[in-house]
């Protein structure tokens, strides 16, 4: 593992400390973005047809009747994201240097909730699973449907399990962008961190209040997604700076420094 002693917040990074994860901060700038366009496509699909969130009955009917456009929503609901999951990773690798505890919790509260969406069997918008209840209800007869209806409604009623998590996650995104607020400037631009504290804190309240006040829930979503394709951008800009093996100096910080404020 290459070498990650401290640094000052006003100094560049040790001699070649971060050069041999250029190739994580590439990829997980392009994961970063990536995420941010799957889930506008999962939006766009939810728009075109909006599943049912309340109803057993009504909801399995809706999918089978829009069963290719339910698959494609779920998947793209579900799979994109591992995704963050490499991105706080990656983060962490930047930041350890200068703030290696507060990138650590950052890195657990942020990247291990969207692990653990993947293994809830609900997307928020619906479950993966309602497809085989809903193929199972429709060849049943109208006597056995009642059974299949039931078991929909106890998926739906887990919908409000990703909110949850998803506090995690929003505390983890303000731990990490506290923790850019405080390293060098050469690494993020210091509005990308501001960012990511507004994001953070709204996050966390927007969450909480999800069902009670879901206006908030908007904006936050919004800031979200600017948040991911800002730190995006920035770690392919990092992984572009010309820091070489010897020197992460004057070229970085010619490239973040004055926009860095």
């Amino acid at each position: 593992m290459p070498d990650i002693a401290p640094s000052t917040p006003n100094q560049p990074y040790p001699a070649g400390s971060l050069h041999e994860w250029k190739p994580l901060f590439r990829w997980a700038g392009a994961a970063s973005v990536l995420f941010v366009l799957l889930l506008i496509t999962a939006l766009v699909l939810d728009f075109l047809a909006p599943p049912p969130v309340h109803g057993g009955a009504e909801t399995l009917e809706f999918i089978a009747a829009n069963k290719a456009n339910y698959i494609a929503e779920q998947i793209l609901w579900i799979l994109p994201n591992i995704l963050p999951v490499l991105v706080f990773v990656a983060l962490f690798v930047a930041l350890a240097p200068g703030q290696r505890s507060l990138a650590l919790m950052a890195l657990v509260f942020g990247a291990l909730p969207w692990a653990l969406i993947l293994a809830v069997p609900v997307s928020s918008r619906g479950s993966l699973n309602l497809i085989y209840l809903s193929d199972r209800y429709m060849a049943a007869g109208t006597e056995g449907r009642n059974t299949y209806a039931t078991a929909a409604e106890a998926l739906i009623a887990e919908n409000n399990t990703p909110a949850i998590v998803g506090s995690l996650s929003a505390f983890g995104i303000l731990l990490m962008a506290i923790a850019m607020t405080k390293g060098p400037g050469v690494l993020f631009p210091r509005w990308v961190a501001w960012l990511g504290v507004t994001t953070g804190a709204l996050g966390v309240l927007s969450e909480i209040l999800r069902h009670a006040v879901p206006e908030f829930y908007w904006g936050y979503g919004i800031l979200l997604w600017v948040w991911f394709i800002a730190t995006g951008i920035a770690l392919i800009r990092l992984s572009l700076e010309r820091t070489g093996s010897r020197s992460a100096g004057p070229a970085s910080a010619r490239g973040f420094g004055p926009r860095g404020h």
